[in-house]
């Protein structure tokens, strides 16, 4: 599946650029629960935002004053990002085998990523999570609320071959434990032109590793 979603977004990466600016830009709660991963992280050392795609959340955190880089598996969602971040340090990468050096981040988000990673699969995502992050570290992640995932075809003028993971917020607080990180805030809104719920969830490395 990795193929496919490299692809889909390298296709899609200009007009999801514009799409997710706009989308982004009035979810109040949304922008909230960055703010406030943010403000933990801020001045703690190095963030990543895995699954950046065009920067989106990035741009957000770096104007937050957050020192933070993006890794995404798309050369061109990354050449978006380039472009309109370009003081932002992006590479190309995956989160089932980060090249990030062992505890060395303070934070990482995870902003709608973890969706494309297949159940069996997600266990290894977030213990490379759990191996990066520093003790005390902070982890956000955002992803659809839900029991069965979405397969699309077609998106944003292009044909694409996207499957979205929906998951229960509960659950991916249990997966994250087992992975050693203690979900301590999490935030569920409803719909807003989207097809299902949004959820949010802070977690946190224990700071004996």
């Amino acid at each position: 599946m990795t193929d496919q979603t490299r692809d889909s977004y390298t296709a899609i990466a200009v007009e999801y650029a514009e799409f997710v600016r706009a989308e982004m830009g009035g979810k109040h709660l949304d922008r909230a629960m960055v703010t406030a991963f943010a403000d933990l992280v801020r001045g703690q050392g190095q963030v990543a935002d895995v699954g950046c795609g065009t920067g989106n959340a990035t741009g957000q955190l770096h104007q937050l004053g957050v020192d933070v880089f993006g890794v995404d598996l798309s050369p061109g969602m990354l050449a978006v990002a380039r472009k309109e971040l370009p003081e932002v340090r992006f590479f190309e990468g995956c989160m089932l085998d980060l090249d990030i050096p062992d505890e060395s981040l303070a934070g990482l988000v995870a902003w709608y990523s973890t969706i494309h990673v297949a159940d069996e699969l997600l266990p290894k995502a977030l213990a490379e999570f759990h191996r990066v992050l520093r003790p005390g570290g902070h982890a956000l992640l955002a992803f659809q609320v839900g029991d069965e995932p979405l397969h699309l075809t077609e998106g944003l003028g292009h044909q694409i071959d996207l499957l979205f993971h929906r998951r229960r917020p509960e659950r991916m607080a249990e997966l994250l434990k087992a992975a050693g990180l203690l979900t301590h805030a999490q935030l569920v809104r409803e719909p807003e032109n989207e097809r299902t719920p949004q959820a949010f969830l802070l977690a946190r490395k224990g700071l004996t590793g």
